[in-house]
């Protein structure tokens, strides 16, 4: 096992504050980053760490495999023994905060723990001067992803969200479909998941078994409040539990609805309505319909977005079947996004897939407009070669465009959880009629994990 593993877990670390304050600067010193020695430098390799390596983590740091993997931190050594067998030649930690201030010549960080994860990792290494890449959804809460997005821009540093999608084809038709007038103008957008495909609607359980000899429980619990272990949770099964994940919002909304916020140009909503199942304080709801509404701006008109996830009655909580399909056609799509103009529909799978007029006989002899977007060289080179440009701009998916777009779909969240209709304010994060939101748009954390002592 790792020497770094210390049951007392905290004890005898160096506090933020006094890190950021001295070594930083020192490291500022002693390191020097590939993009300054030029791509001709002997070895034009990124210093990449990974943070939460077993789950999606894993297929991230192998995507970026290519670069310098020095250090690998996970909770579950289990769960990552295969990206530890990939990459011998890592250092392999439990603890984040002691692999980032140990592992002195680490340049990018790639985080792939659990949403309630995100923000302290990813501010923490910012704060260091790293680039990051970090999983979908950008983070946990509202203020987290305003807070990264700001230390971003403060910092300089190169920055990307999970969101694959964002890097290929599909959403750059979608974008010129839409800028030729494929289908009109815009006022009705629908936006679709088969998820959650884990338990939702469910209370917190009340065994407590004995944690797996792999697992470090209270590193995994991070800034959540403390509750015993319980397979109930971990692996994967996280997503759906308030202290943990952002349910279906944050796990395929920031895929499925990336084409209408990237598209349409749309900022914040201000209003978010929300039907669902029961909810109650531990887990989300099988099942939700959320409605955003946007305010017109400039030549744009309001839009009207509704995201729909989960099975209501027994059957896929999905929008109405467009007149344009048949049964059988529309049962294909399990995940995907609609475009109503005024002039026609455009249908595009999960995950920003390749637009389909509707019906999808108007495909033979349409046109398609000219390529007037930059394509990308993949989601994850794009990140990497951004990183060693310097150059925040050239990562397409970067915190300065996922910041903004997953404090709106994180907006939903407050409507189901709170039961109500929020009327929001972006500029001051504040949901004007429910001050009980409060707590949920900048949440409490545990002693040790937080990151107020970070900013």
């Amino acid at each position: 096992m790792d020497n770094y593993k210390n049951p007392e877990k905290i004890k005898g670390m160096v506090s933020r504050r006094e890190f950021m304050g001295g070594a930083a600067a020192a490291f500022a010193l002693t390191i020097v980053p590939s993009y300054v020695l030029g791509k001709d430098a002997p070895s034009n390799k990124l210093n990449v760490a990974g943070i939460g390596v077993g789950g999606r983590g894993a297929k991230d740091v192998v995507r970026i495999g290519s670069e310098n993997i020095v250090a690998l931190c996970d909770v579950d050594w289990h769960r990552a023994a295969k990206t530890f067998e990939k990459f011998p030649k890592a250092t392999k930690y439990w603890d984040y905060r002691k692999m980032l201030e140990k592992e002195r010549g680490i340049e990018a960080v790639v985080i792939g723990t659990p949403d309630h994860l995100h923000a302290p990792a990813a501010i923490m290494a910012m704060k260091m001067g790293k680039h990051i890449y970090v999983e979908k959804p950008m983070a946990h809460t509202i203020y987290e992803c305003r807070k990264m997005t700001e230390i971003a821009k403060e910092m300089k540093v190169v920055t990307q969200m999970g969101n694959q999608g964002h890097a290929n084809e599909g959403i750059r038709l979608t974008y010129e479909f839409i800028h030729a007038d494929a289908i009109g103008t815009i006022r009705e957008v629908h936006s679709w998941s088969n998820r959650p495909i884990w338990p939702q609607g469910i209370d917190r359980p009340k065994d407590t078994p004995k944690v797996p000899d792999t697992l470090d429980w209270d590193l995994w619990l991070g800034p959540a409040p403390y509750r015993p272990y319980n397979p109930a949770y971990v692996p994967f099964k996280w997503r759906g539990w308030w202290d943990f994940g952002c349910g279906a919002l944050g796990d395929m909304a920031v895929h499925n609805m990336d084409p209408a916020f990237f598209c349409l140009g749309m900022k914040s909503p201000y209003v978010v309505e929300a039907q669902s199942s029961p909810v109650n304080n531990e887990t989300l709801p099988d099942w939700e319909k959320i409605t955003y509404y946007f305010a017109a701006r400039g030549d744009t008109p309001p839009i009207t977005m509704t995201w729909w996830d989960g099975k209501k009655d027994g059957k896929p909580n999905v929008p109405p079947r467009p007149e344009e399909m048949t049964e059988a056609q529309w049962k294909k799509y399990s995940n995907g996004i609609l475009f109503v103009g005024d002039k026609g529909k455009i249908l595009c799978g999960g995950h920003a897939g390749t637009p389909l007029l509707l019906p999808f006989s108007r495909m033979k002899d349409y046109k398609r407009p000219p390529k007037t977007l930059k394509r990308s060289i993949g989601h994850h080179k794009e990140w990497a070669q951004a990183c060693k440009d310097n150059k925040p701009e050239d990562s397409l998916a970067g915190f300065a465009y996922s910041g903004p777009f997953t404090e709106s779909l994180l907006v939903g969240n407050l409507a189901v959880r709170l039961g109500k209709r929020i009327e929001w304010d972006a500029k001051t994060m504040k949901a004007t009629n429910a001050p009980e939101a409060d707590i949920l748009i900048n949440k409490k954390y545990r002693a040790g994990f937080g990151i107020q002592e970070l900013l």
